[in-house]
């Protein structure tokens, strides 16, 4: 079945060679280029209450990250540098210019925003502006990690274990983990998630592939990516471009960090604030989020 059809109607759904992997995407719209990257354990799905309403003034590319939904699962190795983000926003850079589109506007949710600010600052001549959402700097978090982080965080440091543990553990039910996950994190379970995304998510984390390919983007996350970010905060490299920042209210991050404060620490031009909703802000609350998007994004045109 393509969910795609029904989630992103007038959208067309691709496969574009990245920098290593092939990224699975539904491209859809006109206008400057807008680039949406989603996060775990989902797939580019979870943009299809926003994505076609901002296709009337963008071009939108929802893809799938490497490891996630339909894009391919490179093998990894020891260093778990398949999976860093450098790697991944590397993937990215590449399917646009593949599309046509050397410079573009960027969002990112969960990992997505973590793939968004390491492309901002790998790759700043690409990126015209970016936006962040519900996420906190990846060093910042780590360096600040006590009990109550842990906790709500717990993922974190289960994934990063490693293989196979992770990997037998989720792969022994990976629906139930799926929906535990995913409901332990909105504001009301799962029953915002609409059907079919749901149902795209589940079928994706069915395979035993992307439950490995998902705990290496975490273990990346906890090495190499630390090690990219020492290196950038030691150099002075820093986010440029104008960066948008929203958080749940509802949710978690903003209870233990400072959102706003923590990436100012890393960018120069910040602005942002909290929705009513929980960690799943594009399908949580679908309108204030493309309302404050479209906001945004149309102060670069």
């Amino acid at each position: 079945m393509n969910r795609d059809a029904t989630l992103f109607p007038g959208f067309r759904s691709m496969r574009v060679d990245g920098e290593g992997a092939t990224i699975a995407c539904v491209v859809g719209g006109s206008g400057p280029p807008l680039l949406m990257l989603h996060g775990y354990p989902q797939t580019h799905a979870m943009w299809h209450r926003v994505a076609p309403a901002l296709a009337g003034t963008h071009t939108v590319v929802c893809a799938d990250l490497r490891g996630y939904g339909d894009s391919s699962k490179p093998p990894s190795d020891a260093s778990h540098a398949p999976y860093s983000k450098r790697a991944m926003a590397a993937d990215m850079v590449a399917v646009m210019r593949e599309l046509g589109h050397r410079r573009f506007r960027l969002v990112g949710h969960d990992r997505g925003g973590r793939v968004a600010h390491r492309l901002c600052v790998d790759h700043p001549d690409a990126v015209e502006r970016a936006a962040v959402l519900d996420i906190a700097p990846t060093l910042a978090m780590y360096e600040k990690t006590d009990r109550r982080f842990a906790t709500a965080y717990y993922h974190w440091f289960f994934l990063i274990q490693p293989f196979d543990l992770p990997e037998r553990m989720i792969g022994a039910d990976p629906a139930s983990y799926l929906l535990t996950k995913i409901g332990g994190w909105g504001s009301s379970g799962t029953l915002f998630f609409a059907a079919d995304a749901l149902a795209e998510y589940q079928r994706s984390f069915g395979d035993p592939a992307t439950i490995h390919a998902t705990c290496e983007d975490y273990r990346a996350s906890a090495s190499i990516d630390l090690e990219h970010d020492a290196a950038d905060r030691a150099a002075g490299v820093r986010v440029r471009c104008p960066l948008l920042v929203l958080w749940g209210g509802r949710g978690v991050v903003h209870r233990l960090f400072d959102p706003l404060a923590e990436w100012r620490a890393v960018a120069d031009d910040v602005s942002g604030g909290a929705l009513a909703c929980g960690h799943y802000l594009a399908e949580e609350a679908p309108d204030e989020t493309r309302a404050e998007l479209a906001r945004f994004l149309a102060q670069g045109r």
